[in-house]
């Protein structure tokens, strides 16, 4: 069993009238259990993990598309995060999981963008974005089965059905078991040594809600929810008694109908032990821009609105460890916050601590 305790002060400290911010924090309790060595259950496991979200919603302040804190939640409170079984296959060769799951614990993932903050470098906006209240991601996720073949190292294939509304105990609702809303599929193949790299697909089962065609009686049309994702990422550098540096590649795209984007990238660089006797500083640099559809763009014109062609950003971020505690303060800065290219550009300044019992 772990817990993580996550508090952040962060806001806005340039291009709006007046700057301000907000706290907010995430406490993540987890526990995993090998069935195998407690109950004689050849190959399995399982992992539950509760999460306790608090503070305010600092985008309210910087009204950007796709965030600037990986930890903000629309509704404050305590949920029943993940809560699965998995069975290895084959000896080990592969395996199955099944339960309330986060799909990006596995699929759209890369380790090397993990320390920054900013939600675009967890998983794409395209994707992010789509569903009826967003796919089975933080903060809630949903009822799933996923498959895989391969193991961490060489050749993987996996693929994952998962209930296309998001809702877990502690959401409004609980648990959707109907499934009235379909399935989200996704699927994913790659290769790990020296470099990683994944390519992968998504789509909704059922039609989701076209974001400006609507039908003969006012309401939205239906169209395609899809898209398709490749992320890249190694070492670029690495000496004895010398930092490490890992480099990260991430593009998607998606049908453009459904949501605000059209598809989008993030790349950057972390290094690991950046001051000698300092093995946990870690210093990272993250690039990200959000695609904006031709809907997105024509919904604004229609408001009176003129979107640019993306909203993007850089981050810079550092952190290190001391004892139980991490420190970690952060830059970002944001153009065409809210896809708006008549605003001017934003800085974010915050800091994150990060208490970790284990």
């Amino acid at each position: 069993m772990q817990s993580a305790y996550t508090a952040d002060v962060i806001g806005v400290v340039d291009g709006i009238e007046t700057p301000a911010g907000r706290f907010l924090d995430n406490l993540d309790l987890s526990l995993d259990g090998d069935l195998e060595r407690q109950f004689g259950w050849r190959g399995a496991r399982v992992h539950f993990s509760l999460l306790a979200n608090g503070g305010g919603e600092p985008n309210a302040i910087a009204g950007t598309l796709q965030g600037y804190d990986n930890i903000e939640v629309g509704s404050p409170g305590v949920r029943l995060y993940e809560a699965w079984i998995e069975q290895d296959l084959a000896d080990g060769a592969g395996s199955v999981l099944a339960g309330l799951y986060d799909v990006n614990s596995e699929f759209y993932a890369t380790e090397a963008s993990d320390l920054l903050i900013a939600p675009p470098f967890g998983i794409g906006s395209e994707l992010a974005a789509t569903g009826p209240n967003g796919p089975a991601i933080f903060p809630s996720t949903s009822l799933a089965v996923r498959v895989r073949i391969g193991s961490r190292e060489g050749l993987h294939v996996q693929a994952a059905a998962v209930n296309a509304r998001a809702g877990t105990i502690g959401d409004d609702g609980g648990v959707d078991t109907t499934m009235d809303d379909g399935i989200l599929y996704l699927a994913e193949a790659g290769w790990t040594g020296p470099v990683r790299i994944a390519v992968g697909a998504w789509r909704y089962g059922e039609g989701q809600e076209d974001i400006r065609d609507v039908l003969p009686g006012g309401d939205p049309a239906l169209s395609d929810a899809q898209g398709a994702y490749l992320v890249a990422e190694g070492t670029v550098f690495e000496a004895e008694d010398a930092p490490t540096v890992r480099a990260f590649v991430r593009l998607g795209v998606s049908d453009g109908d459904t949501t605000d984007f059209n598809g989008g990238w993030q790349t950057g660089l972390r290094v690991d032990s950046v001051f000698e006797g300092r093995p946990d500083s870690a210093f990272s640099i993250g690039f990200h821009q959000g695609l904006l559809s031709d809907k997105a763009q024509a919904n604004a014109r229609d408001g009176g609105v003129t979107f640019g062609e993306a909203e993007g950003g850089i981050e810079l971020t550092y952190a290190d460890t001391f004892g139980p505690f991490t420190i970690q303060p952060d830059l970002q800065w944001i153009y065409n916050p809210g896809g708006d290219e008549d605003r001017d550009p934003i800085l974010t300044a915050g800091l994150r601590v990060i208490l970790t019992l284990r």
